[in-house]
């Protein structure tokens, strides 16, 4: 494992523009795979919001997006996003964990970075651009069983 960008990731700016109000902190790692990449952020939630508040947020930001899946199992191996999961595959998995006590909210995003991350994205940006169908060419499911 390698973190190649404990602080001042360059997506933070995006993710501030996304969410105004909120002070992101991403840290990103890498391992010694040839696909998959994870990062992980962190915020701080001041409005006492609830699991089920950020479950419902998720929900409605991804709700138009068919290549985004929100990771909510609480329990087993894959219970938050696993680059490995998604191998293969076009898909974006998000999940997330809050500390009450704190109002710390960890988010986590992994995606096939030879996928969603490059080939996957331009032929979606394609699909979108020409009109065709947003998921056309796009349907594999993934290489992981």
């Amino acid at each position: 494992m390698r973190t190649y960008a404990p602080v001042g990731h360059r997506h933070e700016a995006e993710v501030r523009q996304a969410f105004p109000g909120v002070a992101p902190h991403l840290t990103a790692t890498a391992v010694e795979r040839v696909r998959g990449i994870q990062v992980t952020a962190h915020a701080w939630l001041h409005d006492g919001s609830s699991e089920r508040d950020v479950q419902a947020a998720l929900a409605d930001a991804y709700a138009d997006e068919p290549f985004v899946r929100v990771v909510s199992a609480r329990k087993g191996i894959h219970r938050v996003p696993d680059p490995k999961v998604l191998d293969g595959s076009n898909w974006c998995d998000v999940g997330f964990a809050l500390d009450r006590d704190s109002g710390r909210l960890v988010m986590m995003a992994a995606i096939d970075n030879l996928v969603k991350g490059t080939a996957g994205h331009a032929l979606q940006a394609l699909n979108v651009a020409m009109g065709w169908g947003e998921r056309d060419g796009l349907g594999f499911p993934g290489l992981h069983p």
